[in-house]
């Protein structure tokens, strides 16, 4: 009489396969390409171990280079924030249509990830010297925008392309957050007498101000990182980090590639920090919404 084998059979993880494209893709042009740059910023071009990189981020040219990139990716993260959450809100709690929440949701997919020399061009296109937009105020208005010390290539109107992504990212980030307050809660501020001010200051704010803080934590990181939008349209006229960096690794100045490669550590701490703190606060708004 034959035994039946009582030992559990092992099978392949079967359900693991859906996630192996992915893993490949993030080790071979993420992780991978990362820890290459982290180990260049202390090598020789010999391939002995130094600080020497480290030590040449601290040069005026380059602390120059950082402050102009954190004081864009401030803007433009502060300005991202207040514009989207004001309209998110419109569209969530306020009195507008619900039809319009449906295209404007599409729209911000769409927008958030609309960078690089497209955006670039259409802003040239738009608010160039030779703009659309210009145009129109000079030769219909009598109003020259570039005679007033308005100036696409700079900072300011680099706080202005960037601003074309990072208003649609916050809306769709902050949206599903006012989606999670409760009526309940609005209900019962209303009950014990508080007005929308008092609501918003006592209880709405506190409840989002995780999500808002880690969601401008998120733009900051967004704007830090961008590269082809800004060289596209500012070339080497605004020396900020990415730009500074790509001069670096082609050898358009003085071709130092470990120095890059510092360059690149350094926006990988700083943006890097910039996520660790949007993933933490998120976390906490998450378990306040529950």
């Amino acid at each position: 009489m034959d035994i039946p084998d009582a030992r559990p059979r092992r099978q392949l993880p079967l359900h693991w396969l859906g996630i192996l494209p992915f893993t490949a893709f993030a080790v071979l042009f993420l992780i991978w390409p990362t820890m290459h740059i982290v180990a260049g910023a202390f090598r020789t071009p010999q391939g002995d171990f130094t600080l020497q990189n480290i030590a040449n981020l601290w040069t005026p040219s380059i602390i120059a280079s950082y402050w102009i990139s954190i004081r864009i990716s401030f803007a433009s993260a502060l300005l991202g924030c207040v514009i989207g959450f004001a309209i998110a809100a419109a569209v969530t709690l306020g009195g507008l249509p619900r039809g319009i929440r449906g295209p404007l949701l599409t729209f911000s997919g769409v927008a958030s990830n609309f960078a690089g020399v497209p955006l670039a061009f259409a802003f040239l296109a738009t608010l160039g010297r030779l703009g659309l937009v210009t145009v129109l105020l000079r030769e219909w208005f009598g109003v020259n925008i570039y005679a007033m010390g308005f100036n696409l290539l700079s900072f300011f109107g680099l706080t202005l392309t960037y601003l074309f992504f990072q208003i649609p990212l916050m809306i769709l980030i902050i949206t599903p957050a006012l989606d999670g307050l409760k009526k309940d809660w609005r209900e019962a501020a209303s009950i014990l007498g508080a007005t929308g001010a008092q609501y918003w200051r006592i209880v709405a704010f506190p409840i989002l101000w995780p999500a808002l803080l880690g969601t401008f934590a998120l733009l900051f990181a967004n704007a830090f990182g961008a590269v082809a939008t800004a060289y596209a349209l500012t070339g080497s006229s605004l020396s900020i980090v990415p730009i500074l960096l790509f001069a670096q690794i082609r050898g358009d100045v003085l071709q130092d590639p470990h120095l890059g490669y510092a360059l690149a550590f350094g926006m990988i701490l700083v943006t890097g920090i910039a996520n660790l703190i949007y993933v933490i606060l998120r976390a906490r708004s998450e378990r306040w919404m529950q």
